[in-house]
């Protein structure tokens, strides 16, 4: 595998996919903070590239085309030694860029969502490196069909939907003691593109129709737009009701999910929507945005409810309909769990992507 070492989703694919019986070594562009490849018994190599960075100017180009051609040759030599049956890229961008300049193969290319929705509109080049590494894939996957919709602007060859679900073992409902609040609750990172700023107003309008209500709106993740978002809750006055948790381990989001009265999350864009399934696996009504990974994802109406795009008053709107109604988030929250089960349960996908590397390796 070709893939960032630090991503948690890296993560869950590569110790899955070796407790499925796959032998995986992983070849990354950045270097991890920790040692959790060591530790589950996977070989890491690493290739620092992403250095040209911090050159200016024409030092800088120079140095990325430099970079990218050792970081190709290091990956040749990874192949060399370990001799694969499969080299499979996870983002096609310099992953999948440099796993299709290697000219090994079978290559298996998944696209992950900005890297065919944001990427490629950038400029000329970067649309033509994307499809030169579609041209090379002998297999493209993607985590939802609305992507696979997007990934075939780039490629006529079929497009395999290998969803990225979640473990319905560990992302269950629990037994949490709200004493009372109303919860709302989001999981994302603190970036411009998820919504919050449009969540945080939302929570006012919320706050200002429900005075008598105990309520708060917790805010896990981190990122570099906390501090704005810390500001903008003190400048609406309700700091005070807005907690801001910072990041917190993949085996621990069950815990908040399940003391969320309602997760809500108003993305500009998503390619998949795993926190919905992570909240809807933990009987956990939805309140989300229309963006395409979150309406594959989440049925309206019945196991959350979809909003427009940059809209506080109608994401308050929806929220306010578990406020009026809490029948209504126990009805929402199982159908939500049903759903999961049926499509996103994560041995169910890691099956899946075990069954898709048999095909291409007898083929």
């Amino acid at each position: 595998m070709t893939a960032d070492a630090r991503s948690v989703h890296t993560r869950r694919w590569a110790v899955s996919l070796q407790a499925g019986g796959v032998d995986i070594v992983l070849y990354s562009l950045y270097p991890p903070h920790d040692n959790f490849f060591e530790e589950h018994g996977i070989r890491l190599y690493v290739f620092d590239l992403f250095t040209y960075k911090q050159l200016k100017g024409i030092w800088s180009v120079i140095s990325m085309i430099s970079k990218h051609r050792e970081a190709v040759r290091y990956l040749r030599s990874v192949i060399d030694s370990e001799s694969p049956d499969i080299l499979h890229a996870h983002y096609a961008t310099s992953f999948g860029l440099i796993a299709a300049l290697s000219g090994f193969h079978p290559f298996i290319i998944s696209v992950w969502g900005s890297d065919v929705y944001e990427f490629p509109n950038k400029s000329f080049l970067n649309r033509q490196s994307v499809k030169f590494i579609m041209r090379r894939a002998d297999r493209i996957l993607s985590t939802s069909h609305i992507m696979a919709c997007r990934t075939a602007l780039y490629t006529s060859k079929p497009i395999s939907v290998t969803p990225f679900g979640v473990d319905t073992s560990l992302f269950r409902k629990l037994s949490v003691n709200r004493a009372g609040d109303f919860v709302v609750g989001n999981v994302k990172t603190l970036s411009p593109k998820y919504g919050i700023d449009v969540l945080i107003r939302a929570f006012k309008i919320v706050r200002e129709r429900n005075p008598r209500l105990r309520m708060s709106l917790v805010i896990v993740g981190d990122g570099p737009c906390r501090k704005e978002y810390e500001d903008l809750a003190a400048g609406l006055g309700i700091s005070g009701d807005v907690k801001f948790i910072g990041k917190v381990r993949n085996d621990l989001l069950p815990e908040y999910y399940n003391s969320f009265s309602v997760a809500v999350s108003l993305s500009d864009s998503e390619s998949f929507g795993v926190v919905a399934v992570e909240a809807m696996a933990c009987e956990c009504p939805v309140v989300v945005s229309d963006a395409d990974g979150f309406t594959e994802v989440v049925e309206d109406g019945v196991t959350g409810f979809i909003v427009p795009r940059r809209n506080p008053e109608a994401a308050a709107a929806a929220i306010q309909k578990f406020i009026d109604n809490p029948r209504l988030r126990e009805k929402i929250g199982t159908a939500g769990r049903a759903r999961v089960s049926g499509l996103y349960d994560w041995k169910d996908n890691v099956a899946l992507m075990i069954d898709i590397y048999s095909e291409v390796s007898n083929g």
